[in-house]
């Protein structure tokens, strides 16, 4: 898939995922008579409606769930679908846009935490190869915490489009002259980090300042079973 041309601040594009496959992260949170399943991965939005009910029953019945998560499960999925399409066909600012991506993940036994720049406007880039990647640079050996990295991203590339078409809905009403909210959001993240912008690949689309690598170098951690099982008793104690 060919990246889409740049566009300035002030150039609208239709509302879409800012990668090569316009994936949607899907996140279940879901109790039913004190059992709880939790669970979070993308969806192809080409895919049939059915196969919601397909894939619910399915999960339900490999993880030997009550007959009602498949229920829920089908249900939780279906929302965050129709939301994603409530935004299909709106415009959304991308432009020079620099955003920060944090990472404070526990996947089984490892512990991520790390920050860095990624660049809202390349529409190829690859959340999972760089998951994938930054694995195999760290040494992280268990399967599930590149999907977990991958995921995590494209949560919050999905909330930043989200902002962004409520960016340009503000901006088309705005008087003249006025830099509005995109402004604000971009100069957080932009100022420094676009001295050092390089040509980014069409699949990596990430930057480190120079005087923030030691602050923000990744960190990763492998829990004892002892602190694996006091972070999940104060994961369930949460409310949800």
């Amino acid at each position: 898939m060919k990246p889409l041309p740049s566009t300035s601040s002030k150039t609208p594009v239709k509302f879409r995922m800012p990668t090569s496959e316009n994936l949607v992260p899907i996140r279940l949170d879901i109790e039913v008579d004190g059992q709880r399943f939790k669970d979070a991965f993308t969806w192809n939005l080409s895919d049939p409606d059915s196969e919601v009910s397909v894939f619910a029953k399915r999960t339900q019945k490999d993880l030997k769930l009550p007959l009602a998560f498949a229920t829920q499960i089908a249900q939780s999925i279906q929302t965050q679908l129709t939301e994603f399409r409530s935004y299909q066909g709106q415009e959304m600012l991308t432009g020079e846009k620099i955003v920060p991506i944090k990472l404070d993940l526990r996947v089984n036994h490892t512990l991520i935490k790390d920050q860095f720049l990624w660049d809202f406007n390349n529409f190829d880039s690859d959340p999972e190869e760089f998951a994938k990647t930054f694995c195999n640079d760290l040494g992280i050996e268990d399967p599930e915490v590149g999907p977990a990295v991958a995921f995590a991203i494209r949560e919050q590339l999905y909330e930043i489009a989200i902002q962004s078409v409520a960016t340009a809905r503000e901006s088309r009403n705005a008087k003249k002259g006025r830099r509005g909210e995109y402004s604000s959001i971009s100069s957080r993240s932009t100022g420094a980090a676009l001295d050092l912008m390089k040509l980014f690949s069409n699949r990596y689309s990430v930057v480190r300042k120079r005087k923030e690598w030691d602050v923000y170098e990744p960190m990763v951690d492998i829990l004892s079973n002892e602190e694996v099982n006091a972070l999940e008793s104060m994961e369930e104690r949460k409310p949800r």
